[in-house]
């Protein structure tokens, strides 16, 4: 009987990789890396993992003397591929801690929520005057969360995309668009946010005096005035590596003791500005509360099936 040490890491490294996703599902922390989406493709990997894990596990301890089939055909075989018999070197050692450094952070080291930090360095001024532009949607995520539990108003409430609602056909989002402007009271939610962003932008002056209440992390620029910030949201298509900003300037006089990255509700008037030669919506701020920020600070696209 011999026991395979080399054999037995890699049979740990695939259980490893296998808890650390299940681990990651578990927690809820997954969300913060990719679009909920992903789930189900996510799950596939954690089980694919274990059963190569199973599968390996079987090859750690050999009980044969015989000669490993690549000794029968010749050196040629073993010359090309490693079946983990061979010695172990330095540099073994360094492609396991280069498979074990993944792990290790997936474990130990918390998940960092995108900040205004990173909106800077994406161009958080630059993505106001892209507003007008036709924005790309695939994905949303369901959510039960409310956007009123903050600040109370005698508006009615608006049509809501419901849990079920995982997607749905291009006739029913034009449709909720239309829906859109009449509404005398805009409630931004995550799960719709996407819809009620697009139109904004693109038909704004549909939209002019209304009010909207929306929530975002407070985003501000050098070229804005004291009075202005950006209440700013992260929209992750596939994973956090392709997060865009999405974001409406506002304008209220308190605007100055707010920090950046500090979670805002707010409740206000859409109106039209120019910034930088671009013509936007500015929301005039007639009411505001801070916030925690949410357990899911990101949003995801709608997922639109161009059948009707």
């Amino acid at each position: 009987m011999k026991f395979h040490v080399q054999l037995a890491i890699r049979a740990l490294l695939l259980l490893a990789f296998s808890a650390m996703i299940a681990n990651l599902h578990w927690t809820g922390e997954l969300t913060k890396f990719i679009n909920p989406k992903y789930e189900g493709l996510s799950k596939t990997a954690a089980i694919l993992f274990f059963i190569l894990f199973l599968v390996q596990v079987t090859r750690v301890i050999s009980f044969s003397k015989a000669p490993h089939s690549c000794d029968q055909a010749g050196q040629a075989c073993c010359s090309h591929h490693d079946h983990g018999h061979s010695a172990f070197t330095r540099k073994k050692m360094i492609a396991y801690l280069i498979i074990m450094t993944p792990i290790m952070t997936g474990f130990f080291v918390p998940a960092k929520i995108l900040d205004a930090a990173i909106a800077d360095k994406k161009g958080g001024a630059f993505i106001l005057t892209q507003q007008n532009q036709s924005a790309k949607i695939e994905d949303y995520l369901t959510s039960n969360e409310t956007i009123d539990e903050n600040i109370s108003d005698e508006h009615e409430a608006d049509p809501r995309l419901t849990e079920e609602k995982l997607e749905m056909t291009k006739k029913q989002y034009d449709k909720l668009k239309q829906q859109l402007s009449q509404q005398s009271m805009l409630k931004m939610t995550d799960e719709d946010y996407t819809i009620y962003y697009e139109e904004i932008n693109q038909n704004l002056e549909n939209y002019l005096g209304k009010k909207i209440q929306l929530k975002g992390f407070v985003l501000k620029e050098e070229s804005f005035t004291e009075n202005q910030l950006v209440i700013s949201r992260f929209l992750i298509t596939h994973c956090v590596a392709d997060a865009s900003i999405v974001g409406f300037l506002t304008e209220f006089l308190e605007a100055p003791i707010l920090t950046e990255d500090t979670w805002i509700e707010v409740v206000g008037t859409i109106s039209q500005t120019t910034y930088e030669g671009a013509s936007l919506p500015v929301i005039h701020i007639d009411d505001w509360v801070t916030i925690e920020q949410p357990e899911s600070p990101y949003l995801y696209p709608i997922n639109i099936r161009m059948s009707f």
